[in-house]
């Protein structure tokens, strides 16, 4: 297999995936590639896990394209066109593709499934990987579960299988859609309940934005085609929760951050990765408008990212909003 994204998530799947055969991983910086291809450690994202020594590194994108007809595109979600254009001239007529990137595409607020169809076409088996994921402990063998998504039931099983290990888990899906959503739209949640945590609301608001969040995911889920059980699995309400609640997500400390006075910018660099969420909330609250899905977080947490909205006033008008019953 080859692994495309030397990111700590690109890394961490390069590495369970190592354990059992050879993997090629890409990163777009070939000095970067070489440092870790010689010190076997992935000193900017992942530097206290060793890698295997069935785990190459390149940063030559036709060698690893070359190397494998299984590909595993793990990029930013800003990244993954251009990415996969890239992979166009090199991939093999018998190539399969999969992606383990939480995102929508920047601009037209697609699923990543819908830039695979236009760049690859439809003859491509593609499937997508997602859940409630942390690269660290992923990358560290602590006990993780995920789904498999594709259209494809034979490749998502195939995938599925090369990725089960003792200590990772996947359920197959054939709800591409869902999952691709749900991995995407939790990110904006979490952005909210860490600038709720960070106003110090308590665990009363924590609960009900993780309650309320997984209602306006699914109602946007289940317009663009999604299975409601898919939103009540791993890549859905699993994802959120994790997101939502511990410190190891990019998104949560983002929105912590802004909470305690910095700038969006500033929140951005204190991170020091790519915040996901940031641009998903644009691109899902223009998604739910076109779609005319109600997403009231959403809203607010756009409002405050990009409409200079202040995380105080944002709660209020959450608070404030007229009441209506709870399942409509």
């Amino acid at each position: 297999m080859a692994v495309l994204g030397a990111g700590s998530w690109g890394t961490a799947l390069a590495v369970l995936l190592a354990r059992h055969g050879p993997v090629l991983l890409w990163d777009y910086n070939a000095l970067r590639a070489e440092a870790m291809h010689r010190t076997r450690r992935n000193a900017q994202y992942l530097p206290k896990v060793e890698l295997p020594p069935t785990l190459g590194v390149t940063g030559d994108l036709a060698a690893a394209l070359g190397f494998a007809e299984l590909v595993l595109l793990v990029v930013p979600s800003s990244a993954f066109r251009a990415v996969l254009l890239r992979c166009l001239p090199h991939l093999r007529p018998t190539s399969r593709l999969a992606w383990a990137t939480k995102g929508l595409d920047p601009g037209s607020g697609k699923l990543l499934s819908a830039v695979v169809e236009e760049v690859l076409g439809r003859q491509v088996p593609t499937a997508v990987v997602s859940g409630p994921t942390f690269a660290a402990e992923v990358a560290t063998q602590r006990p993780t579960a995920v789904s498999v998504a594709s259209s494809n039931s034979n490749f998502a099983r195939e995938l599925a299988k090369r990725l089960h290990d003792e200590t990772f888990r996947p359920y197959t899906s054939t709800d591409i859609v869902g999952v691709q959503l749900g991995g995407a739209a939790k990110n904006v949640v979490a952005i909210a309940t860490g600038i709720a945590d960070g106003l110090a609301l308590g665990a009363n608001t924590q609960a009900a934005l993780i309650t309320r969040g997984i209602a306006e995911i699914m109602r946007l889920g289940r317009a663009l085609g999604g299975q409601r059980e898919t939103f009540m699995g791993l890549a859905g309400l699993g994802d959120l929760v994790l997101t939502c609640t511990d410190n190891q997500s990019r998104n949560r400390r983002f929105g912590l951050a802004l909470a305690q006075g910095m700038t969006v910018d500033q929140a951005i660099q204190s991170i020091g990765q790519v915040v996901e969420g940031y641009q998903a909330a644009r691109e899902v609250r223009a998604v739910a408008r076109f779609r005319q899905v109600e997403m009231p977080i959403t809203e607010q947490v756009y409002a405050v990212l990009y409409a200079g909205r202040s995380p105080k006033d944002a709660e209020h008008a959450l608070l404030q909003r007229a009441t209506k019953p709870e399942f409509t």
